[in-house]
């Protein structure tokens, strides 16, 4: 029985020790993950003494985790976002992981002299991003770019998992069965289409299920949270154990479920985040303890140059493949291959040859233990920096805001909102609040009032109203601060402003002329510049017209151009990629190299 306690202090001790170290993480701009498997390092075998060792345990608390976490991540997905980056995030996911498993594959063939289906099989370990690493450094980094790259990002880290999984489950089978790459048949390509069929669809009913039990059955408060996740559960595990991809299912249903209107809301977004958060720090320590770094000296060299092969080399192909269809540019591309981090999926997925028994199990572990390390140092904590160097990062549309969502109950139509009247906030400089909402109450100086004999609203009032659902984004900018920009991004949207209603005519007689075809010059503005932006304009978007540029300043509650910057500036050659992110200038660096090593 003492014992009993003792363990669980110890365990408790370290989720609080990495719940705490958060702090110097936010402080220091470590990424956070690497800290929590830091420290299950530091406590394991090698370090305070912590004996773990048992793998089941480890990949069946770190699949439960890790299903809490793409939940949260699908029911915090907007469908706008999904809708916009479905198309780059699913080639990603599924073609992006096949390429960057088989270039892995060949390269961990030769140099750790496995055979080519043992080297496919390490990479597809290590062959997804991590959605929890990609998700924290995007969303709670302070990395403000693009919203198709930053939907992209999130979207593929959330649904590579399966394909990874798939694939690591198939290649151990054949392996048990004494395969070789040139038996692989037809059969594990209908069993991936069956997984992620099954997956997809389940995942989808799961979510409509989720939505109905919330909207229809009267559930206490507190426990309402509760019954959301434990559904969730039941959708990954029903999945799993009938065949399918039980990943992939809960993140559908999150999904789906996010993106309807359910009591509750408020409550259960605020205790999803508390269980992600707890979910990252359990699975990464367990993860930590289950490692052996004594054992690391032995494939150290391989391991590190497997891991920089994959960020510099593996990562960027894929990617440079995978997104020739899209509209990306090619600093967007580049900043694509670097967020490419792995994290407690790879560790997870290289328990399985562990668990089945396949010769030299812990190489697999221990070299996918090694890339996830450089990973996580390389890229994570050189994402924003990267970023700021690709000229991706744009300034904030608005600034700070005050605001808390409330419950109300039952099925409601409509939201309540809480905003603090902050500084510098439109509202306080005498912009109406639009009719559409319905002002309630407002709270001064511990004294509430009704918001029509409250008058002019003052700083640090707290004003509750009433909206329908959707429209929050247009209250924010009423009640948000005065956006802070940085001086470089002083002139990001030009120096000029034009009204996207104007004939594009017109500016061509005053900025041209050749700018625009005939055609064009008697369309509105912002529709030419949709046009040529693929028929979907999006914040901070440019278009290059010979020596001037049009900047998307603004976009409007239904999507369309509010509003034109230009810049005068003479259009400057492209940004110069670094060496390690492009294809091209990566394959003119090693000729170059070779030129400079021949015997003259």
């Amino acid at each position: 029985m003492e014992q009993f306690y003792i363990v669980t202090l110890v365990l408790t001790a370290l989720i609080l020790f990495a719940a705490f170290s958060s702090i110097i993480a936010f402080r220091f701009g470590a990424p956070l993950l690497l800290l929590f498997l830091c420290i299950g390092l530091l406590a394991g075998v090698d370090g305070l003494g912590i004996n773990f060792s048992n793998g089941q345990a480890a990949y069946t608390i770190g699949s439960l985790a890790l299903a809490v976490i793409l939940f949260d991540s699908g029911y915090h997905t907007p469908l706008q976002a999904f809708k916009q980056a479905a198309a780059p995030a699913i080639t990603l996911a599924t073609l992006g992981v096949l390429l960057t498993a088989g270039l892995f594959g060949l390269m961990s063939s030769w140099l750790l002299g496995l055979s080519v289906l043992e080297g496919m099989l390490l990479g597809s370990i290590v062959a997804s991003t991590d959605a929890a690493a990609v998700f924290f450094l995007l969303r709670i980094g302070g990395i403000n770019i693009r919203d198709q790259v930053r939907s992209s990002l999130e979207v593929e880290s959330g649904t590579n998992d399966p394909m990874a999984i798939f694939l690591t489950m198939a290649l151990v089978e054949a392996l048990r069965q004494g395969k070789d790459h040139t038996q692989l048949d037809f059969d594990m390509l209908r069993l991936f289409i069956e997984q992620m069929g099954m997956g997809l669809a389940l995942g989808l009913v799961g979510g409509a299920v989720i939505v109905f039990i919330v909207k229809k059955i009267p559930i206490e408060r507190g426990l309402l949270p509760i019954i959301v996740l434990a559904l969730s559960m039941v959708v990954f595990s029903y999945t799993g154990a009938v065949g399918g991809s039980g990943f992939l299912a809960v993140y559908v249903a999150g999904i789906y479920a996010g993106n309807r209107k359910i009591p509750g809301t408020a409550s259960i977004t605020r205790f999803q985040e508390g269980m992600t958060w707890l979910a990252q720090i359990i699975m990464f320590l367990v993860l930590g303890l289950l490692a052996t770094p004594s054992e690391f000296p032995k494939i150290l060299l391989p391991a590190v140059v497997l891991g920089l092969f994959l960020v510099f080399v593996a990562r960027p192909i894929a990617v440079w493949l995978c997104l020739i269809p899209f509209r990306f540019t090619q600093e967007e591309k580049s900043f694509v291959s670097w967020v490419g981090l792995r994290g407690a999926v790879s560790i997870l997925l290289a328990i399985v040859p562990m668990l089945n028994d396949l010769p030299d199990g812990r190489i697999y572990f221990n070299t996918a233990f090694i890339v996830v390390m450089i990973s996580l140092v390389l890229q994570g904590w050189t994402i924003k920096p990267v970023a700021k160097s690709l000229g991706l990062i744009i300034p904030p549309r608005i600034g700070a805001i005050d605001k808390v969502e409330l419950d109300l109950p039952g099925a409601a139509h409509h939201e309540l909102l809480s905003y603090r009247v902050v500084a510098d906030c439109p509202v306080l400089k005498g912009e109406r609040i639009p009719r559409w909402a319905m002002p309630s109450l407002v709270i001064r100086d511990g004294k509430s009032m009704r918001y029509q004999y409250a008058g002019r609203l003052k700083e640090n009032d707290q004003v509750y109203l009433f909206i329908a659902p959707g429209y929050s984004r247009l209250l924010d900018r009423l009640f948000a601060s005065k956006a802070t920009v940085e001086k470089d991004d002083s002139e990001f949207f030009g120096t000029f402003v034009v009204s996207p209603h104007r004939p594009a005519g017109e500016v061509d007689a005053a900025y041209g002329p050749g700018l625009f075809t005939e055609a064009e010059k008697a369309k509105p503005l912002g529709e030419v510049m949709e046009a040529r932006l693929g028929g979907r304009a999006d914040y901070a978007d440019r278009v290059r017209l010979g020596h001037i540029i049009l900047i998307v300043r603004d976009i409007d509650e239904h999507g369309h151009i509010a509003s034109v910057g230009v810049s005068m500036e003479q259009v400057a050659p492209q940004r110069p990629i670094p060496v390690f992110l492009s294809l091209t200038r990566l394959s003119e660096w090693i000729a170059g190299q070779i030129r400079r090593l021949r015997p003259s």
